[in-house]
């Protein structure tokens, strides 16, 4: 959001209940209660666009409701049953079916009095206990954070909203009336709900269409958390008004005759903008309040699609169109279902004028969204089957909360959902012409997953508009853009996910991320076991080892290979599991004169003669592998790997006296070998110590030694060891050992250079 706001305190849940009594005592407004709405008001109210309703359904929630809440009463000192009748009121206002406005009567009785969701389900049905359930916050939840408990009630109503949209309408009708209300909250309270209501349910409405109630949701929060702000944009607000208090009807009856005049029959209305709309432009722009010129905007709405277009013409044709503010909604959509034509025109009085124009059914869509759709006929089905069919909005909810569900913690979760809630939308098509709808600030990676996980998991390059490109370009309205894959890239790599925008983007590399891992840690373990049982000359079959499972507390074959590859399971231990007699082979203590590690390296002396050896093929290979922290190892080394619990393989020259530390633990110990292909070379690192004189130009004649020679310099240190010698420490990169031993020589041979030797570490 472009509004920026201090934050006392973090949000707490984004369910919580505004209707609680107050923990100390806060000054009430003064103001007249109002009466209650009666049982025969709220069946009036349906009756009014449902004749067929179910009265007795109404009435007994009504009673059932009033009963459960008993003598509860709010922070205002009104009645608690006061509130569910409000909820239910303004959902009549959106002229929805029976089962949501006894749900909205119904919606605090789990939650708040004695009730439960069997005798719920037994008194009014099963449909309108699932609608109940689904508005009960979570209770008595061991989170850490205040954020995880707001994520987790999040993920609850979420989900909830995904099996029946009718649970998101109760809820934004729950939170508006509790907005409209909470001047009788306690301070530190009443800033933290309107934060919460500004960060998650005003968007929220926005993403379901419904402007009306996002426009007053951001509003109320606006006066909370800005009160100062707020106040000022009304006062210049009603300045306007008063100041051009007969222009809006001029602009209304110009535009209204001219389209008639025209053969056009349209319903011409004004409105000005809200408060938190105008402050956030401000903000946005960087602008005064005089210097914006679409406070107020018109609606123009006609009968069918063809008169929107035949009322634009007669529009351009009249009065001269601003450039660059000219969108067509209605050939492409918003995801929210809206659709309209905006243009701005230098209209009467050389005002600028903001039109929209649409149908009526558009003009009902723009305002009230989903909750446009009749729900109450015949035929209609379950409310959340035809949104599926019908509605673009519903449709965006429910693959963003699959998204966002794969989530790793709640934290997680919470910012992934403010992510896609705020974020406004940029078009862009595949070369075959489907369109992709983006969060803005997009790049290609958030595209590639658009389309397909795979295609984003095999990525390699791009084309924008036909022009090669990087994949963190950030994409614009109506690109075209082709992604370039490669089968040899089966997983994205893990930086990826700081350059993606988008939650689903950023869940997949993760998943691919850890897949590739665990795939890389399986390899190894399978290679570990099947080396083991060589060694031993036992059989190994997959099918024996899938009826050992149990023994080794694993579901699957493949979370054993990786268990053992991460260290955590033994091979014997699987050969165990497998061979109840078999005994794993010891090998025995040595005397101080001769150790484990040299009777070891013996063993190895020949690797590549090893049937059982483990091949290394460097950085890229597909098993979790790494070189001597202080030292490396180049292919023409003999070596040997050492298995570190969690890390993989690390691999050490024979000659590195790091090798004593794992004298004691033989288990780790692996023979391994080199497997370098020719015809793809590859660096590997190794570290020299260098002591040259210290002039001018010594260290310049050492690294030009190396660059001469195809070495990579990665690192140098240098320490002074006399006023006459400097000790250089460098980590390079080589093929291989005659590769690092040429570079040697060549040093050896610079008149600056005392001495030079390879660092085994």
């Amino acid at each position: 959001m472009v509004y920026r706001r201090r934050r006392p305190t973090q949000m707490q849940a984004a369910t919580e209940s505004v209707a609680v009594a107050p923990s100390a005592p806060v000054a009430r407004p003064a103001k007249p209660r109002a009466r209650m709405m009666r049982q025969y008001d709220l069946v009036e109210r349906v009756r009014s666009y449902n004749p067929n309703t179910d009265e007795d359904l109404l009435n007994r929630a009504y009673v059932y409701a009033m009963k459960a809440h008993g003598s509860q009463t709010r922070a205002s000192g009104d009645p608690y049953f006061s509130h569910p009748l409000e909820v239910a009121a303004i959902l009549t206002d959106l002229k929805l079916d029976d089962a949501t406005i006894v749900a909205a009567l119904l919606h605090d009785t789990i939650e708040d009095t004695e009730a439960t969701r069997a005798e719920i389900d037994q008194l009014f049905g099963p449909e309108i206990g699932a609608l109940v359930e689904g508005l009960t916050k979570l209770k008595r939840l061991e989170l850490v954070s205040r954020e995880a408990k707001q994520a987790e009630n999040l993920r609850k109503l979420l989900l909830a909203i995904a099996d029946d949209v009718r649970v998101l309408l109760v809820k934004l009708a729950d939170r508006l009336h509790n907005m409209r209300t909470l001047d009788f909250v306690p301070t530190e309270s009443r800033r933290r709900i309107a934060e919460e209501t500004l960060d998650i349910y005003a968007p929220l409405a926005g993403r379901m269409g419904m402007q009306e109630m996002r426009e007053e949701l951001e509003d109320l929060s606006f006066r909370t958390l800005d009160p100062e702000a707020y106040s000022v944009v009304m006062q210049r607000l009603d300045a306007l008004a008063e100041r051009n208090r007969n222009l809006i009807g001029e602009i209304e009856d110009q535009l209204s005759n001219n389209l008639r005049h025209r053969g056009l029959g349209a319903r011409v209305y004004g409105r000005r903008k809200k408060p938190f709309s105008i402050w956030t432009k401000m903000e946005r722009k960087s602008v005064g309040f005089e210097q914006l010129s679409d406070i107020f905007g018109f609606r123009v709405v006609v009968n069918d699609i063809e008169a929107c277009y035949r009322a634009l013409g007669i529009v351009h044709t009249t009065w001269p169109v601003v450039p660059g503010r000219f969108k067509d909604y209605i050939s492409t959509p918003k995801q929210n279902d809206y659709r309209s034509i905006h243009t701005t025109v230098i209209g009467p009085g050389n005002q600028r004028v903001e039109l929209q124009i649409r149908t009526e059914a558009m003009d009902q869509i723009a305002e009230r969204g989903i909750a446009a759709h009749v729900f109450y006929k015949e035929g209609v089905g379950s409310p959340t089957e035809f949104l599926k069919r019908e509605s673009n909005a519903f449709a965006w909810l429910r693959h963003t909360i699959g998204i966002l569900s794969e989530s790793a913690n709640p934290e997680e979760f919470l910012e992934h959902t403010k992510l896609e809630l705020f974020h406004d939308q940029v078009f862009c098509f595949t070369p075959k012409g489907k369109l992709i709808a983006l969060p803005r600030h997009a790049n290609v990676i958030d595209f590639a997953y658009a389309v397909h996980t795979d295609v984003g998991n095999s990525a390699v390059g791009c084309k924008i508009n036909g022009q090669f490109a990087p994949l963190s370009s950030e994409l614009q309205n109506g690109d075209e853009v082709e992604v370039l894959t490669s089968e040899a890239q089966s997983a994205p790599p893990s930086a990826w996910e700081t350059l993606a925008v988008t939650g689903k983007a950023r869940a997949a590399i993760r998943r691919a991320t850890r897949t590739a891992v665990r795939d890389q840690y399986a390899g190894l373990g399978r290679r570990i076991v099947e080396r083991l049982f060589e060694r031993a000359k036992i059989e190994y079959a997959d099918d024996k080892l899938k009826g050992a499972l149990p023994r080794l507390a694993r579901t699957s074959i493949e979370d054993v290979m990786a268990a053992v590859g991460r260290g955590e399971i033994k091979a014997s231990h699987v050969a165990r599991a497998m061979y109840p007699d078999y005994k794993e082979e010891r090998v025995a203590r040595y005397g101080v004169k001769k150790g484990l590690a040299a009777k070891l390296k013996e063993k190895v002396l020949e690797p590549s003669r090893s049937p059982v050896a483990i091949p290394i093929g460097g950085n890229n290979s597909d098993l979790p592998v790494k070189f001597a922290p202080n030292g490396g190892a180049v292919p023409g080394d003999r070596i040997v790997g050492i298995v570190t619990p969690g890390e993989g393989i690390t691999i050490y020259p024979i000659q590195s006296p790091a090798l004593k530390d794992f004298e004691e633990e033989p288990e780790r110990w692996l023979d391994v070998r080199w497997d370098i292909e020719d015809s793809a070379p590859q660096r590997f690192p190794a570290r020299i110590k260098v002591e040259n004189v210290n002039e001018p130009g010594a260290l310049a004649q050492i690294a030009t030694v190396i660059a001469e020679h195809d070495g990579n310099i990665d690192n140098i240190s240098m320490q002074r060891r006399s006023p006459d010698f400097t000790e250089t420490t460098i980590d390079l990169e080589v093929y291989d050992l005659k590769h690092l031993s040429a570079i040697l020589a060549q040093l050896r041979a610079k008149a600056v250079v005392a001495k030079v030797e390879r660092v085994n570490g």
